[in-house]
């Protein structure tokens, strides 16, 4: 059974299509999981197996709480330090 999911996270596929811009979010992204190495067009919907698509979204949901915790630490040190 534990085969069973193994293989359905590389045969299952989902599209995706990541957001591009002309500055930050220009560059291809590189995900890999267990060895197997992606890289994925920004700005072209693509077909990735699943667990590659998981991983993607992980890491941008990570990037989201990074980003939030820098502004709420920024703001914090700003009132403490320049009343």
């Amino acid at each position: 059974m534990k085969n069973t999911k193994i293989n359905n996270a590389w045969t299952d596929t989902v599209k995706i299509k990541l957001f591009r811009d002309s500055r930050r979010y220009r560059d291809d992204v590189f995900a890999a999981v267990n060895g197997r190495r992606y890289r994925i067009k920004r700005g072209s919907e693509v077909t990735v197996p699943k667990c590659i698509a998981e991983v993607i979204f992980a890491s941008e949901i990570q990037d989201e709480k990074t980003a939030g915790l820098i502004a709420k630490t920024t703001e914090q040190y700003s009132s403490k330090y320049h009343e």
